[in-house]
């Protein structure tokens, strides 16, 4: 094997380990899609179709296949966001991500199965920001977002969600 080869698949390992474990912060439902988002302790997660009192779950069955069932966005970047807009801080729930996340990048969940407490999900895609980020934080809120609007993930097992819960990698990434 040469040094190139060798290199190669000690990347691959190391994006393979996520050594780390993370911090549910918050968990935030909206029960309209553009409705007030509210902070809760805890909510149930439905597998195939998200969490329950959450805007994407009314009316739907469960589908296994759709991709952007929960999204996620990393607490250490609310204070970057904010840095970029010109604020003091940034409320979670300005962003209207369903859960915050501490502790663990998830850029490494991207793709790849993790637990947050007894639920299972699926990193399945980028949350990219959306023109509400303008009404939200101002003139800017979109560039701002952009590379720091987390991901979106498939809810794999049922169960509760509690704040606090342990958030740590499952497996191999997939992609």
């Amino acid at each position: 094997m040469d040094e190139q080869q060798a290199d190669e698949r000690s990347t691959r390992a190391l994006l393979r380990s996520v050594p780390q474990r993370g911090r549910l912060a918050s968990i935030l439902l909206r029960e309209d899609r553009r409705g007030t988002v509210r902070a809760v302790d805890d909510a149930s997660a439905v597998a195939g179709l998200g969490l329950v009192a959450d805007h994407r779950t009314h009316g739907r069955e469960p589908d296994p296949q759709a991709r952007r069932q929960v999204t996620l966005i990393q607490a250490e970047h609310l204070p970057v966001v904010a840095g970029l807009v010109g604020r003091d801080g940034v409320a979670p729930e300005l962003l209207r991500r369903n859960l915050v996340v501490a502790g663990i990048n998830l850029a490494s969940l991207h793709d790849r199965r993790f637990s947050i407490g007894e639920v299972e999900l699926e990193g399945s895609g980028w949350c990219h920001p959306c023109s509400r980020m303008e009404e939200a934080l101002g003139p800017g809120g979109y560039q701002a977002m952009r590379g720091h609007g987390g991901i979106t993930a498939r809810v794999l097992t049922s169960g509760r969600l509690r704040r606090d819960d342990i958030v740590v990698a499952l497996d191999d990434a997939t992609g």
